[in-house]
């Protein structure tokens, strides 16, 4: 019987054994080129030779190397070669890209459509409102260079009556005759 009491014993051994881990050694991750994400900086060297201070006569510089820093770091916006942490997003122009598709979208571009019809026929009934402005004014022009001559006429006309009225009264009076004979300048 004892034998019975040691079988349960064997199976809560075995299951009570750790799993041995195996450590696999993992590849390191390649080395991330920086210029496909940002440019570096560029540096120019400039050699100067002796030269004296533009700020004081008195101190000589010796030749020595100036670095000048020409560009700064930027980003690199080039699209650079598709990789499995970013998503392979498809370079399409929009305007060739079928437009999304949902009810609201679908009202908005009916009633832009509608609008748009309303302003197209408002701007014919402008355009021949317009056209009847420019004739009617044109008419207007005419009438006024019209009534001006008109004017002109008679207040020429005025001055002529004018004078014709102040005249009787300036020349000598003139025998009336009674007969119809023409008066003879040679007769007593």
């Amino acid at each position: 019987m004892k034998m019975f009491y040691l079988i349960p014993l064997l199976f809560l051994s075995a299951c009570s054994t750790a799993p041995k881990l195996t450590l696999r050694p993992q590849q390191p991750p390649p080395a991330t080129d920086n210029s496909a994400v940002r440019y570096p900086e560029v540096l120019h060297a400039y050699h100067i030779g002796r030269y004296a201070d533009p700020n004081d006569d008195l101190i000589m510089h010796e030749q020595h190397v100036v670095y000048r820093v020409e560009e700064n770091t930027r980003w690199n916006f080039h699209p650079g070669p598709v990789d499995g942490n970013l998503p392979a997003a498809p370079s399409r122009d929009a305007a060739f890209a079928p437009t999304p598709v949902n009810d609201a979208i679908l009202a908005e571009v009916n009633s832009q459509r509608l609008a748009t019809t309303e302003i197209m026929m408002q701007a014919r009934t402008l355009s021949t409102a317009l056209a009847q402005f420019q004739t009617a004014l044109s008419q207007t022009k005419t009438n006024l260079q019209e009534t001006a001559r008109l004017r002109a006429s008679v207040n020429e006309m005025k001055q002529r009556l004018d004078s014709l009225e102040t005249a009787p009264a300036q020349l000598p009076a003139t025998p009336i005759s009674t007969t119809n004979e023409a008066p003879d300048s040679l007769s007593p």
